[in-house]
């Protein structure tokens, strides 16, 4: 098939406009790489560093020995990895009952589920049930809160749906039960779906941000994102974030370290998950 001049015209706008949406993402991402590197005199002298004159890493080695940053990026782990496998734990099993049409009351739990997606139940009602659990001040006030994403447990029952029932009735003849049948043989066919959500999961537990300043009020049990909050906007000083003999501390090269800290993990960990990631969404969008 020969292009037209008109085919030509439209290749050449949707490169352009590509571009321009990759340079809205790339140069501040490339500002704070760069900042992060440069000394707090330079920071201080241009508003705009993308190659720093003097390269140093006082920055990094000045958050790596703090202890507040330290205890944050722990929390944070601790959040993350034990909240992704509550959340998926919880989703696999839901979505796997659901999924199965002999189960009594499936329409209405189904309905339960889509309603909660429709009307939440509020900020100070869920806030005042945590606090009469005694969960405030306790990561589980967050786990427990944040347990199940109906979207995202609606995606996998309408996956498990589409998988053949003959797999689970030759399972069941020769003697395995559901959940054999579900670690077994529907666990494995469905990795890039699971992949996905375990990503997405992982994704909002380590950004927690608003449930932890809502049901924490101990420092020491915040997580990154309420210390970068703290650095960023707050006053640093509380942190242990002062000005040291060097002229490290609270500076701009300080921000820009942390920002780039709290970024790498899931930048570091996407790439060994792109691959599963991106068949998992289509085979989501498809079959969902």
């Amino acid at each position: 098939m020969v292009k037209t001049w008109r085919d030509g015209l439209l290749d050449s706008v949707v490169v352009v406009l590509l571009l321009l949406a990759a340079a809205v993402v790339a140069v501040p991402f490339l500002f704070t790489f760069f900042s992060s590197f440069a000394t707090a005199k330079e920071l201080l002298m241009k508003e705009v560093v993308f190659w720093p004159e003097t390269w140093t890493l006082e920055a990094y080695r000045f958050l790596l020995d703090n202890r507040q940053f330290t205890r944050a990026f722990r929390n944070a782990v601790e959040l993350a990895v034990i909240g992704t496998t509550i959340n998926m734990a919880l989703s696999v099993l839901m979505a796997y009952g659901l999924s199965q049409p002999g189960v009594k009351g499936r329409s209405v739990v189904n309905f339960m589920v889509v309603f909660t997606m429709l009307f939440h139940g509020g900020m100070i009602p869920t806030y005042l049930v945590v606090n009469k659990l005694g969960l405030i001040n306790s990561y589980w006030s967050i786990w427990l809160v944040t347990a199940i994403a109906p979207f995202n447990m609606i995606v996998m029952r309408s996956y498990f749906q589409t998988l053949p029932a003959e797999i689970k009735e030759s399972a069941r003849i020769d003697g395995c039960g559901e959940f054999k049948i579900l670690w077994r043989i529907i666990l494995p066919i469905s990795l890039p779906v699971l992949v996905t959500f375990t990503l997405f999961y992982a994704v909002a537990n380590w950004n927690t941000y608003f449930q932890a300043i809502l049901y924490l009020n101990d420092m020491k049990m915040y997580p990154l994102q309420v210390f970068l909050r703290q650095v960023l906007i707050v006053n640093p000083t509380e942190l242990g974030l002062a000005i040291t003999e060097n002229g490290y501390g609270y500076t701009p090269a300080v921000q820009h370290a942390a920002i780039l800290l709290t970024a790498l993990p899931l930048i570091a960990v996407y790439p060994f998950m792109q691959k599963y990631f991106s068949k998992g969404m289509m085979m989501g969008s498809v079959k969902g």
